[in-house]
C-alpha cells in the first residue's frame, strides 16, 4: 500500500478559538489531514470554508478539506474559484471532498430544488467536470449539462497543487461514480454506512475504476471513524452496525492496521466524540506510530 496518512475531522461549532488549538495541535504532532463538516443549513454551525481559511493561516504543515462539500449549495464554477484560492494562498493545502446532497429538506429549506438520488450523481459528475475544466486553465470552460452550463468562462486560477476530488458516496450508483471519475473517496461514517457493507462498498468501487480503465489504487480510500481512545480496552464490536470506537490506544491500533491490510484504506480520519486537545494527543502519539509500523510490516 501507499504510505498511510491521517487527519482528524472538526464539526464547525461557533467556538473557533478550540479550532484553532485542536487544528495546531493536529499540525504540531504530524497529522495530514483536517477535515470540516459541511453543513450551511444548521445555524449553530459556522460556515466550512471560513473556517478553513481560518485554520490554513492558523497551521503551517496540514491539508484542510470539506468532509463533505454540499454540492446543491455550492455552485461548481464558484466552488472551483473558492477551492483554488484557498489553496493559493496556503501554499498547496486545500483539498476537496464534495457530497451530492443528503440532507434534502434542509437544503431545500435554503432555496434550492430538490433532486432525485440520479439527478444528484449526475449533477456531481458534471460539477467534477467544470471545477477541473476551471483548474486547467489552458482554455474557456464549456459545459452544457442537464444540471449547470457553463458557456465560455475563462479558467482559472489555477491552484498551487493538484486539488484532490473526493466524494462522500454511499449508494452503489455513486460509490460506481466515484471510481470512474474521483480522486478519493471519503467513505461515510458507520452511521451511514455501517461497518459490514464497507468490503462491499470498496469491492463496488474497484470494479466501478477497472471497468473504466483505472487502477483502483487511484482512488484514495479515506476511513473516518468515530469514538473515543479510552485508558483501557473495552468491549468492542466493529464488524457491524453503527456503534462508535471506543476503546484503548491499541484496540484503535488493531482495528486501523485491519483496514489498512484487510480493506483498502490508506488514509485514516478520527472523528472524536468529544472535541478536546487530549483526544487529538492521543490519536498523533498513541495510535498512529503504532499503525503506520503494523502497516510497514505487513
Amino acid at each position: 500500500m501507499s504510505d498511510p496518512t491521517f487527519g482528524l475531522s472538526l464539526v464547525p461549532t461557533l467556538d473557533v478559538a478550540a479550532h484553532r488549538e485542536l487544528a495546531r495541535t493536529a499540525d504540531e504532532n504530524g497529522l495530514e489531514w483536517l477535515g470540516i463538516q459541511d453543513h450551511p443549513y444548521v445555524p449553530r454551525f459556522l460556515d466550512a470554508f471560513v473556517l478553513a481559511g481560518d485554520l490554513l493561516a492558523a497551521t503551517s504543515r496540514i491539508h484542510v478539506f470539506p468532509d463533505v462539500a454540499n454540492l446543491p449549495l455550492r455552485p461548481p464554477a464558484v466552488l472551483a474559484k473558492t477551492a483554488a484560492s484557498l489553496d493559493l494562498v496556503s501554499g498547496g493545502r486545500f483539498d476537496l471532498a464534495v457530497g451530492a446532497g443528503g440532507f434534502w429538506d434542509a437544503i431545500v429549506g435554503m432555496g434550492v430544488e430538490r433532486r432525485t438520488r440520479a439527478e444528484a450523481n449526475a449533477a456531481l459528475e458534471e460539477a467534477f467536470a467544470i471545477m477541473r475544466g476551471i483548474w486547467r486553465g489552458d482554455e474557456p470552460v464549456r459545459h452544457r449539462g442537464v444540471h449547470y452550463t457553463v458557456e465560455g468562462l475563462s479558467a482559472g486560477p489555477a491552484p498551487a497543487h493538484p486539488i484532490e476530488l473526493w466524494t462522500g458516496a454511499q449508494g452503489p450508483r455513486a460509490l460506481a461514480l466515484t471510481g470512474r471519475i474521483a480522486d478519493g473517496w471519503a467513505a461515510p461514517i458507520p452511521k451511514y454506512l455501517p461497518y459490514e457493507q464497507w468490503a462491499a462498498a470498496n469491492a463496488v468501487l474497484d470494479d466501478a475504476a477497472i471497468a473504466a480503465g483505472r487502477s483502483p489504487a487511484a482512488v484514495r480510500r479515506i476511513a473516518q471513524v468515530v469514538g473515543t481512545i479510552t485508558d483501557g480496552r473495552e468491549a468492542l464490536d466493529v464488524t457491524a452496525g453503527e456503534a462508535p470506537v471506543r476503546g484503548s490506544a491499541a484496540q484503535w491500533t488493531e482495528f486501523l492496521t485491519f483496514l489498512g491490510t484487510e480493506l483498502p484504506y490508506t488514509t485514516f480520519v478520527f472523528w472524536p466524540e468529544q472535541q478536546t486537545v487530549d483526544q487529538v494527543l492521543r490519536f498523533a502519539r498513541d495510535v498512529v506510530p503504532a499503525v503506520r509500523e503494523g502497516l510497514g510490516r505487513a
